[in-house]
């Protein structure tokens, strides 16, 4: 094995162990998620087992990352970032700009009209309209965003964002753990009933898995 691809695997058993606990997780509560055993899990995050898609499939699925967040790949010495666009159902074109396992992740999304459907699950989001409009249900509220202007809400509310209109809408959207809450300060005009600082807002959370 030659040293890169070596120090590539002894990476992955540190960063397993940072990201389960930076989500609060015991080995026995991660063991019941994923169906490892408790040993199986305590030897990868220490190195004494070899890491394999068998065994990091059902890890990167109970944490909600990509499998290349947790395998770090070796330096290529090209500075640029490749982004590879995911395109959604409807039209809707998703952009992942960040890869942080546990962390804070930041997603550009082109959102084309689609039909509106509450949904929530533990997590924090932000949304930040770069162009078009947003329309946004947070429970029984609602509101418009336009460009420039901010929404951030726990995700536990039952909640949607899509365009306000017939033509897509252009976004960024942050979502992480709760208590990662951002602070955010955009000077903007109100944005409906609930709110007129543009912080309060929806979301569909088609992204990260809801």
């Amino acid at each position: 094995m030659d040293t890169e691809l070596r120090r590539t695997l002894d990476a992955i058993g540190p960063r397993l162990r940072a990201l389960r606990r930076h989500r609060g997780l015991t080995l026995q509560a991660l063991a019941a998620a994923t169906g490892l055993s408790v040993s199986t899990l305590s030897r990868l995050e220490s190195g004494g087992r070899r890491p394999t898609l068998d065994l990091l499939i059902p890890l990167a699925r109970a944490h909600r990352v990509a499998l290349d967040q947790l395998v770090d790949p070796p330096a290529t010495g090209d500075p640029r970032v490749h982004l590879t666009p995911l395109r959604r159902g409807q039209g809707s074109v998703l952009v992942p700009l960040t890869r942080y396992p546990g962390r804070v992740q930041v997603f550009k999304h082109v959102l084309a009209p689609r039909e509106p459907r509450l949904v929530s699950h533990e997590g924090y989001e932000w949304l930040y309209v770069l162009a078009g409009e947003l329309r946004l249900v947070l429970g029984d509220r609602a509101c418009t965003l336009r460009p420039g202007e901010v929404a951030e809400f726990d995700t536990r509310e039952p909640h949607w964002f899509g365009p306000a209109d017939a033509h897509p809408v252009e976004i960024l959207h942050l979502y992480g753990p709760r208590g990662d809450q951002a602070v955010v300060r955009t000077r903007s005009s109100a944005v409906g009933h609930e709110g007129t600082d543009g912080t309060d807002g929806t979301d569909g959370r088609s992204a990260t898995g809801s």
